[in-house]
């Protein structure tokens, strides 16, 4: 297989996986992300192809994924791994910054369900702050910011937005 065949495959795949998330397609989202992953790995190493950024765009499909299923500790690890992409490169106005924001929500979600509640709380805080933010569409944006405020009402945070001071930036303006 050629390498530019590879790439659209890896592509086409992770694609697939993005679909079947909206569609709440859990399972078959996941195995998508994976599928893509194995066939981006199957490049050889001296072809130009950012595998880091890929990557992260891979975890960043699979990590919603894996709450969906209530796989929460390896949803964890999976936006772990797609945080270290976007927290470096992650663009909010972008088209990656939906998934940016995913990950930020999939990861507050893991860290609920897995005993970590003021971990939580500040992971939806952001993930509702960056919602608010980005301009342009965010497929499920109502349903997110409703999920938002009820994950925080149940961890008894504050879930109304926080007035800003004049000139305010928030922490993830400085890398977009």
């Amino acid at each position: 297989m050629k390498p530019l065949k590879e790439v659209a495959m890896s592509y086409m795949a992770l694609a697939e996986a993005q679909k079947k998330l909206l569609e709440g397609l859990y399972a078959e989202a996941a195995a998508e992300s994976n599928k893509a992953m194995e066939i981006s790995r199957t490049m050889p190493p001296e072809e130009a192809f950012d595998h880091d950024g890929f990557d992260g765009l891979c975890y960043a499909a699979l990590a919603p994924a894996q709450a969906g299923l209530g796989e929460y500790a390896e949803c964890l690890q999976s936006a772990e791994r797609a945080l270290r992409y976007f927290n470096r490169r992650g663009e909010l106005q972008k088209d990656e910054g939906k998934q940016w924001i995913a990950v930020v929500f999939s990861r507050a979600v893991a860290m609920q369900e897995t005993g970590s509640p003021e971990e939580a709380s500040k992971g939806f805080r952001i993930a509702g702050e960056m919602i608010a933010e980005r301009k342009g569409e965010l497929p499920g944006r109502e349903d997110m910011l409703r999920e938002i405020a009820e994950r925080l009402s149940v961890l008894g945070g504050e879930s109304k937005t926080v007035e800003k001071p004049g000139g305010y930036r928030a922490w993830w303006e400085f890398w977009s």
